[in-house]
């Protein structure tokens, strides 16, 4: 989803951004009757690329390649685009046991950029045991890429088009709406034909092709965020080829296709899944805990869970008329829902700066994370991007004039998480392309292995509900419940939760029914990290969505 995993990389650089997305009816849905030809083996026929690895820079451990793969698996002699891929071999030497995929998740997460990054958040001995292997998909970052301006000024220029977070009052909306019908006009007239080629069936395939170039005969996956429906997609299109395969934060396939109804969508994406009600759990749970910490673990306490929660409703209050510098009412809400993603030091991080704020100062700009070892270390990753790809697949309202209903309808169930929620989607009302392949079930196809569903109980993307649905839609699915905080529980660790997934990956065991997790660190603990004077840091999840 922000879907997210969104945001992680993306959100460090554009903290308060909405998150695009678009509903398409598309010309060409992968169903049942197409699952014979699906299963495997693309028809007709594709070879393998090849991968031609060296060092991403000098020195470096990561290796990179390029991958070529047909545009369109259809007519594979027609158009091809390129796939930046990276990997960091086993470290364990004499026991690799093959290669592990990772989807750091979206749409429009750069695995080039994220697996190097999040490389030490995998438990030590799937580092030892496995190569592990990332790609920016289709459409995204290094790889073929949607870029529908002319240059980075162009681009800046856009996004100063319109509000930060959602927009407030019918002024901004009626901009907001404008916004994104002249990015969907830009995006028509660069690159029609990528637009109805970005699709998670698409990128499946793209999968598929990897695993076969890297000479596995099944495929070993994690995939975290927008990453679970790319891997419930590829288990149901190719059932046969799972050998093990951990989804992350999941995201309910049914909310995602609107039940494979062609009927026009009621809701959109994200409170079909329940994004805005999840989050707002985990905004309680953030002012509940820091309320009971004093103000040295956590700066925004008031002396009680009651009292914090009736000091952050007076400061929202306050910026929707008295902005602190550039910190309005709307993109406030923006950053506090992308910082809740990653606990330490995203949660102390942001009780700084919304005390720096209450306090009438300007919080500090966050710092850019390393620079990962890869030949285009910052890559563009525009909103276009998120949106291309969740177009291909999620259906949301044609028409721009109900978002405002909509708003208003989850914030009366969700409060402030449910106006940044609602609008997280508005793109999609006027985004111009049509898929040419989707897939939208079944999705319980029975696979060659189970697969392991983790599911975080206080999760601001993707609700723990969608885990559950995850586990009981799939044909041979386990849950594992991380009684926690935050987005994945990669990037928000539990020695329990890694335990778990190491024993799955490297020798097939599942947990046992109904086994739970705890976080190592609790927030605003003795253990946890202290504030950094208000530094943001960035959530994970739909790159510029949920993950």
């Amino acid at each position: 989803m922000a879907m997210p995993l969104i945001r992680g990389f993306v959100a460090r650089r554009r903290r308060g951004a909405a998150v695009l997305a678009a509903l398409v009816t598309c010309s060409s849905v992968l169903t049942g009757q197409d699952l014979a030809a699906a299963d495997g083996i693309p028809t007709p026929s594709v070879p393998a690329p090849q991968l031609d690895w060296s060092p991403c820079a000098h020195g470096s451990e990561f290796d990179c390649a390029t991958a070529k793969v047909p545009l369109d698996y259809g007519h594979p002699d027609g158009r091809a685009i390129e796939l930046a891929v990276i990997k960091r071999k086993a470290t364990g030497p004499g026991r690799r046991i093959g290669t592990l995929f990772f989807n750091p998740g979206g749409p429009g997460g750069p695995g080039t950029v994220q697996m190097p990054q999040n490389y030490r958040s995998f438990p030590r001995e799937v580092r030892e045991r496995f190569d592990i292997v990332s790609w920016d998909p289709r459409g995204v970052g290094s790889s073929t890429a949607v870029n529908c301006f002319a240059g980075p000024q162009e681009a800046a220029d856009w996004r100063a088009s319109k509000a930060a977070g959602f927009p407030v009052g019918e002024k901004e909306r009626t901009a907001f709406i404008a916004a994104y019908r002249d990015l969907a006009r830009r995006c028509q007239q660069r690159d029609p034909e990528l637009l109805r080629h970005v699709s998670t069936a698409d990128t499946a395939r793209d999968l598929d092709q990897l695993r076969r170039a890297v000479g596995e005969s099944q495929l070993t996956y994690l995939g975290i965020s927008y990453g679970t429906i790319l891997g419930a997609t590829y288990a149901n299109l190719f059932p046969g080829k799972v050998r093990a395969m951990v989804l992350d934060s999941n995201i309910d396939p049914r909310a995602w296709t609107n039940h494979a109804s062609d009927q026009a969508p009621e809701l959109t994406t994200f409170l079909r899944m329940g994004s805005d009600r999840s989050a707002a759990a985990t905004l309680d749970q953030f002012l509940t805990l820091c309320g009971a910490a004093t103000a040295t673990r956590c700066p925004f306490s008031a002396g009680g869970p009651r009292a914090t929660r009736r000091k952050f409703h007076q400061l929202t209050q306050r910026l929707r008329t008295r902005p602190v510098g550039a910190w309005t009412y709307a993109g406030t809400v923006a950053d506090v829902v992308n910082s809740l993603y990653a606990v330490h030091p995203g949660w102390t991080d942001l009780a700084g700066r919304l005390q720096n704020l209450w306090q009438g100062h300007v919080p500090k700009h966050p710092p850019l994370p390393p620079a990962p070892p890869v030949p285009h270390p910052n890559p563009y990753l525009g909103e276009e991007q998120a949106a291309a790809v969740l177009c291909a697949d999620s259906p949301n309202p044609r028409n721009p004039g109900v978002y405002h209903a909509l708003e208003e309808a989850s914030a009366a169930r969700a409060g402030d998480a449910g106006r940044f929620w609602t609008w997280a989607t508005a793109g999609c009302a006027t985004w111009p392309a049509v898929a040419a392949n989707r897939y939208r079930g079944p999705w319980n196809r029975p696979t060659a292995h189970p697969v392991l569903v983790v599911g975080t109980t206080y999760d601001p993307a993707t609700p723990y509900k969608d885990a559950q649905a995850m586990a009981e839609e799939l044909a041979n699915a386990r849950l594992l419940t991380h009684y926690g905080y935050g987005h994945t529980a990669l990037t928000n660790p539990s020695s329990c939760i890694q335990a778990h997934e190491s024993r799955y990956l490297i020798d097939g065991l599942l947990p046992p029914p109904g086994t739970t997790c705890r976080p190592d660190t609790p927030p605003f603990s003795r253990s946890a990290p202290r504030p950094n004077g208000g530094v943001a840091t960035g959530g994970g999840g739909m790159a510029g969505t949920v993950s």
